[in-house]
């Protein structure tokens, strides 16, 4: 069985297991399936993109890592690493580092950009459905750590040179000016630097071009942004291990930074999500990049 084919498999089985198996000891929860491989009407899917239809927008995740990738269960605290591996058995979360693309109102609108290395697969990606660097329109950043950011710029070159660039002030403020991220800042400061004449801040609640809302997902980072296009609820970095933190959202990766506050906003955005049907996907989702239903 071929690596990528043994992952797949690999993801389905833990979506399942995590939303079937032990939550408490051997006690099982109710049975509920995360639901990312089901046909759906609308969906057009090929290697490492997916695209769907949301009302009169089109959602496509496309996957940034050319290597499989693997959220270890020793990534996550908030339970005893013993109740992580029994939740966990495979030994790890399948995951991704992607980008999404939203079509609407008759633009191009951009969320993150991955790493920005060398075997990135975003510009392929974008390239297999027609777009090049120069359509986008509008870059909407979900926060600034370097696998959201690296990829709007090639050394010393913006990437996308027509885009305007969508970033919440609070996120924008934090990394800007705080000094527990001076350390962490330089990347960001040069980033910003390069699209400042192209730079909105906004605040949560706002309705973004292309009628995109902005919705606080505050804990992963300072200003964390969630965006929703229809029913489509872009989820950042909500979830690095979805099938570990669906069912047990009070579970944190270590690049949590308020983890109590991260906690606190999984749980509210997921009892939303599940309430109003909304769809999720992220930058941290296996392939195909969507969850339908948990």
């Amino acid at each position: 069985m071929k690596r990528r084919e043994w992952l797949r498999n690999v993801a389905s089985a833990s979506l399942l297991f995590a939303m079937t198996g032990c939550a408490n000891g051997n006690k099982k929860t109710e049975a509920s399936e995360v639901k990312t491989e089901t046909p759906v009407a609308g969906v057009k899917t090929q290697t490492g993109v997916t695209t769907r239809e949301f009302g009169q927008a089109k959602v496509t995740w496309i996957r940034d890592n050319a290597k499989e990738r693997i959220m270890n269960n020793s990534l996550f605290v908030g339970a005893d690493s013993t109740k992580i591996n029994e939740w966990s058995p495979q030994g790890g979360a399948p995951a991704s580092v992607s980008v999404v693309l939203v079509e609407s109102e008759g633009k191009r609108i951009l969320v993150d950009t991955g790493n920005g290395v060398a075997d990135s697969l975003m510009l392929p990606g974008l390239a297999s459905i027609g777009v090049k660097p120069e359509d986008i329109d509008y870059l909407y950043i979900t926060h600034f750590h370097g696998d959201h950011l690296g990829g709007m710029m090639n050394g010393e070159q913006v990437v996308f040179p027509n885009a305007q660039v969508y970033v919440s002030t609070l996120e924008y403020d934090a990394w800007m000016t705080s000094p527990a991220l001076e350390k962490r800042r330089e990347q960001a400061a040069k980033i910003m630097g390069a699209y400042q004449e192209r730079l909105h801040k906004f605040s949560f609640g706002e309705t973004l071009p292309g009628n995109v809302l902005a919705i606080d997902a505050v804990g992963h980072t300072p200003g964390h942004t969630a965006y929703l296009v229809d029913k489509c609820l872009i989820i950042g970095d909500l979830l690095h291990g979805a099938a570990l933190q669906i069912p047990h959202p009070e579970l944190c990766a270590s690049f949590d930074m308020d983890r109590e506050k991260a906690v606190e906003t999984r749980k509210r955005l997921l009892a939303e999500a599940k309430s109003k049907g909304f769809v999720l996907t992220g930058m941290h989702l296996p392939e195909p990049g969507f969850i339908e239903s948990w």
